[in-house]
């Protein structure tokens, strides 16, 4: 089972994060919520007070999600995106959850700042929201793209995992899709994500959530239950 850590701020892109993280919390996937400091300060009144804000933000994602016993990280970095994956290497994640830039028009997906560094060579697979995609709770995966190498079997194996949890098609197809998964070129070191143009044009174009498999690591998702 995979597990997925959430990075939140409390802003409205943050929350279409959570909204993803929920949808991959239906699959199976453990959540773990996050948020990153950027410095610790050295009066100790004062670092009180910041530590209890962040938990507090960190507690709202929670009830947000509706998962008070959800697992919560604060981390003092610097950078965002190596304050994430220096957590996911410490928590065993494989997968790390983005919302897009602030600046981004509703339904479409453009990478933050801190996410556009992991793309280029992080170590741990990557989802990123569109914009405005948690205003709504429901969000039901019936389509995946898949845009991948045919030696690609790590995106392969987890588009068709995934879609055998939701009962979903899996398609070739950029638009028109619940969810975009893409591979990392055969460049890309294993574990890590290296992106190719073409697929930064998939994610320009397209309005779905994006998951961006790291090379060689296919992420895991528990079998649907049914009931007779």
């Amino acid at each position: 089972m995979s597990t997925a850590i959430v990075s939140y701020d409390g802003t409205l892109n943050d929350q279409d994060a959570l909204a993803l993280g929920a949808v991959l919390q239906s699959a199976g996937t453990e959540l773990v919520l996050a948020y990153v400091r950027h410095s610790t300060l050295a009066e100790h009144a004062r670092e009180e007070l910041e530590e209890h804000e962040a938990e507090s933000l960190l507690e709202r994602g929670a009830r947000w999600l509706g998962k008070l016993d959800v697992e919560r990280r604060v981390v003092v970095r610097a950078s965002t995106g190596e304050g994430l994956e220096l957590l996911a290497k410490q928590t065993g994640a494989d997968l790390i959850v983005f919302g897009s830039d602030y600046r981004t028009a509703a339904g479409h997906v453009a990478p933050q700042a801190s996410t556009q560094k992991l793309l280029d060579g992080g170590a741990c697979s990557l989802a990123i929201a569109p914009a405005d995609y948690g205003a709504t709770r429901e969000h039901e995966i019936t389509t995946i793209g898949l845009l991948a190498e045919l030696d690609d079997a790590a995106a392969i194996d987890t588009a068709h995992a995934l879609a055998s949890h939701c009962d979903a098609t899996v398609t070739d197809a950029v638009s028109g899709v619940d969810l975009l998964i893409v591979g990392s070129r055969s460049e890309a070191a294993d574990g890590h994500v290296l992106l190719s143009s073409q697929a930064y044009s998939a994610i320009d174009t397209t309005s779905a959530p994006v998951l961006v498999v790291a090379r060689a690591v296919p992420l895991q998702f528990s079998s649907p239950l049914y009931v007779s």
